[in-house]
């Protein structure tokens, strides 16, 4: 029997995902994707780095797809303009003390770390630990990383990119708020 190459394109390896950008869905193509990997029966953890305990209608839903989807919130809620730099920066360690042995065990097939690049580019994380990380998860780990401002050095690491480009928003063109249902 003949030995598969490494360059072989049936090979299967574990993506380093990053969506980025202005633009809205990033969240939500991620979202896609753990459903995408539920549905072949792959089991999927995601964790929130800013998003707290908001009603958002993808937690409702992935609670009802245990226990293929895990899902976890660990933020403040959005900390734009932080009063408490340092209690923003102990929720990001203590998300990151979570989702990191849930890279590194192999028992997930997808880990989405959903607005990690707001943390990064905030600085509210080490850079180089969470690279270091995702240079080490077991090559069957599929990651996702989300948010604005995705760091160069990820960007870098990455195997897949997409930056989102707002052309309209509603919001900025007619002042209409978040709908249930499309941003919660």
């Amino acid at each position: 029997m003949k030995k598969r190459a490494a360059s072989d394109p049936r090979k299967r390896k574990g993506l380093i995902i990053v969506h980025t950008g202005e633009g809205k869905g990033k969240s939500t193509a991620a979202f896609g994707l753990a459903l995408r990997a539920a549905g072949n029966k792959m089991n999927v953890f995601i964790l929130q780095f800013m998003k707290g305990q908001w009603k958002a209608g993808e937690r409702k839903m992935f609670s009802q797809l245990e226990p293929l989807i895990e899902y976890t919130a660990m933020g403040d809620g959005f900390t734009w303009d932080t009063n408490n730099p340092e209690q923003d920066r102990q929720t990001a360690r203590n998300a990151w003390e979570t989702v990191k042995p849930k890279i590194l065990s192999g028992d997930y097939s997808v880990v989405i770390l959903d607005e990690i690049n707001y943390v990064l580019s905030y600085r509210f994380l080490d850079e180089d630990l969470v690279l270091d990380t995702l240079r080490n998860k077991p090559e069957s780990v599929h990651v996702i990383c989300t948010g604005r401002n995705a760091p160069q050095a990820l960007i870098e690491l990455a195997d897949l990119v997409t930056e989102m480009k707002c052309v309209k928003h509603p919001f900025k063109e007619q002042r209409i708020p978040a709908q249930k249902g499309i941003e919660f």
